[in-house]
Parts: structure tokens; C-alpha cells; sequence
């Protein structure tokens, strides 16, 4: 279900950057620090949309001899630059609000409420637009639409509540409420990329039990040296070595469409005969067990 995201994170880009200077005139004139904080975190989101569009762009390049594994990776790099600006956007805001605690001064409530009327519609538009998206780099994106939304219901409340409270540091509590949602959410979403890049096994793939599923393939005697990674959060690659005893001609069709349920669509096996010493010094011990014993039984007939 591949819709034409990157021309939604156009959209995206132009709603936000005009939405992200309607937004800084909006906090000039009433004077609120939380609608402050959302022009520049808007003005973060729109920056990071657009390399993000640029990006995402170049991910849908078919691989080539200097980029074998494809762009996909480009995505991510998209991804990764948003969130270090929304991380370093979001400790900005707390900042400000913080000196605002400590010096209040006065809000024109009633423009906040009109301005925060318009931000919820505008950006639920957006958010709208952007929900098809299905790599790592559009849910960030998607992230930021939906954050605007709730940022911007937010700021409503707070107004209303100032007009009739006439309470004016809830303006800035409500903007740290909003940016440390905002440093918490982008703070895992680095976590996910670094993983990416430390080549940990993807979360969703669980080894043994991908082990346990191609022994019982027939004619599989043992596999090691299994390697599973991703490239880009969604599409995996697994290598590995598969010894059997040669009674299975199917065995590799097998084993990858095994490893397709497990969504690792590009795998490179490596088969090995029972008699095989494998090369590699990892090579599990149970597989010269295995050798060891299959001599034995060769010496007994002889």
C-alpha cells in the first residue's frame, strides 16, 4: 500500500513552514511563550520535512553498484536530522518557559484562543495528509503532524483557562508540558535509528525461533553464523550458513520463503554438506560434534 508519500511530505513541508510564521506573528501579538515554543518547533519540523521530502526521495532510488543495499538508508539519515532538531527545538522551549516562570508577563488570552483555534484545524489537516506514511522517516514526520495537533489543543485549554483564571504561568508550564512530550518521543525515535546503525537484530525478529523453524525444514541438519538486519526499519536482510545432509533439492526455496513469513525479504545462504569443516572460528561447536559423530559412522562401515 505504497501511496505517493513523498509528495504528502511536500504538502506537509509548505502547510508547515507558512503555518510556522503565522505561528511566530501569532506569539508576538499575544505575547504567549507557548505558542513561541510551537513556531519553533514548528520551524524545526518544517526544516526537517523538507530535507526529509529531499530525502525520501532519493530512498526510492533502485540500488545500484555503488549503493548495493539501494537508498533505503537515505530515509533514515532523513530521520535522524529531524529528530536531532526536534531534540535540541525542545530543550529551546524549556529554556524560554523556564525564564518565563521566573518572570511572568502579560498574555492577550483572547488572540491565544483564536490563534490556537486555527492551529488545531491547520495541522489536522496536515497530520491528514500525512498519515499514509510507512518508513521510518514518515512517521517521523507523521509524529510532528499529530504533536502540532495535541501542542495546539493544548495551548487552547491553557488559553481558555488563563481568560478566566487570569493565571498567566500556565502559559509557559503548558510549553514545557508540550516540549518534553516532544524530547521523549524524539529521544526514542533516535534510539530506533541507532539501532539501525549499531546493526542490532530488528525488534520484531526473534533468532531462536527463526532457528527452530528452518531445522525442521527437511534435509537441514544445522545452521549457524545467522546474521539478521534492516536496512531501514522495515525491510530485512539475513545471511547465513545452512548445513545439510543433501536430500532436500528445495532447501534453499524453503528456508527463504521461512524467512519471507519472518518479513526478511533479501537472504544469502550459505550451504555447507555435512563433511564441510566451515572456515570461520565462530562456527558453532555443535556442527563439528555433528562431523566428528557422521566419521564415526564412516569409520564403523569401513
Amino acid at each position: 500500500m505504497k501511496k505517493r508519500t513523498d509528495k504528502n511530505i511536500l504538502i506537509a513541508f509548505i502547510l508547515n513552514l507558512s503555518f510556522s510564521i503565522f505561528e511566530l506573528i501569532g506569539g508576538a501579538i499575544t505575547n504567549s511563550v507557548a505558542i513561541m515554543s510551537d513556531a519553533i518547533h514548528d520551524f524545526g519540523d518544517a526544516a526537517s520535512i523538507g530535507i526529509s521530502y529531499f530525502l525520501e526521495k532519493i530512498s526510492k532510488k533502485k540500488h545500484n553498484d555503488t549503493y548495493t543495499y539501494g537508498y533505503l538508508r537515505f530515509s533514515v539519515m532523513g530521520s535522524l536530522i529531524t529528530t536531532l532538531i526536534l531534540l535540541i527545538g525542545s530543550c529551546y522551549v524549556i529554556y524560554n518557559a523556564v525564564n518565563r516562570l521566573i518572570t511572568p508577563q502579560e498574555i492577550s488570552y483572547n488572540g491565544m484562543i483564536i490563534f490556537a483555534i486555527v492551529g488545531v484545524i491547520i495541522n489536522s489537516v496536515a497530520a491528514y495528509f500525512t498519515k499514509e506514511g510507512n518508513s521510518l522517516n514518515q512517521k517521523s514526520v507523521n509524529l510532528h503532524m499529530l504533536e502540532d495537533v495535541l501542542g495546539w489543543v493544548v495551548v487552547l485549554i491553557g488559553a481558555i483557562l488563563m481568560k478566566f483564571t487570569d493565571i498567566s504561568i500556565i502559559d509557559p508550564i503548558l510549553s514545557i508540558i508540550v516540549a518534553a512530550f516532544i524530547f521523549k518521543e524524539a529521544f526514542s525515535n533516535l534510539g530506533e535509528i541507532v539501532n539501525l546503525f549499531l546493526i542490532k537484530t530488528p525488534k520484531n525478529i526473534d533468532i531462536d525461533e527463526i532457528k527452530h523453524h528452518i531445522s525442521e525444514i527437511k534435509g537441514v541438519k544445522n545452521i549457524h553464523h545467522i546474521h539478521i538486519w534492516s536496512i531501514d526499519g522495515f525491510n530485512n536482510c539475513a545471511t547465513m550458513h545452512v548445513v545439510s545432509d543433501g536430500t532436500n533439492k528445495n532447501l534453499k526455496k524453503e528456508v527463504k520463503e521461512e524467512l519471507k513469513e519472518h518479513g526478511i525479504i533479501h537472504t544469502t545462504l550459505e550451504l555447507e554438506d555435512i563433511d564441510e569443516k566451515c572456515e570461520e572460528i565462530e562456527c558453532s561447536i555443535d556442527n563439528e560434534l555433528l562431523i566428528e559423530h557422521h566419521h564415526h559412522h564412516h569409520h564403523h562401515h569401513h
